[in-house]
């Protein structure tokens, strides 16, 4: 048997920009997918603090140090600019593995910057 397990989060993200002429993604600051332990192109639940929405999506590389967050293609209308918002990624693991296995979640700031 395999468990979906959270594997890392993304904790409080304001939303920067929302771009419905995209092709869909979330764009990600690439420092914030690089300290969360996420990679480009991989598969993401987001969920909105603001209005309650749950999708998924995929990540795409944003400039680095940017801070950008960024919702394209039909996600953008699932957020307004402002909205702050929690991107989790997961992974399959036996039971065992799950039971030793520690998420990695970063907290961001208002300005996308990690908390200390």
């Amino acid at each position: 048997m395999w468990l979906e397990i959270l594997k890392s989060k993304i904790h409080r993200a304001t939303v920067t920009d929302a771009n419905l002429n995209y092709e869909g993604s979330i764009t990600i600051d690439e420092d914030l997918i690089d300290s969360a332990g996420m990679m480009v192109h991989e598969k993401v639940a987001v969920v909105n603090n603001n209005n309650g929405e749950r999708f998924e999506t995929y990540v795409i590389r944003g400039e680095r140090g940017s801070g950008t967050i960024c919702l394209n293609g039909a996600a953008a209308r699932k957020v307004q600019k402002g909205d702050v918002i929690i991107i989790m990624s997961y992974a399959l693991m036996s039971p065992e593995e799950a039971k030793a296995f520690h998420p990695l979640v970063i907290n961001l700031d208002e300005h996308n910057r990690l908390k200390k």
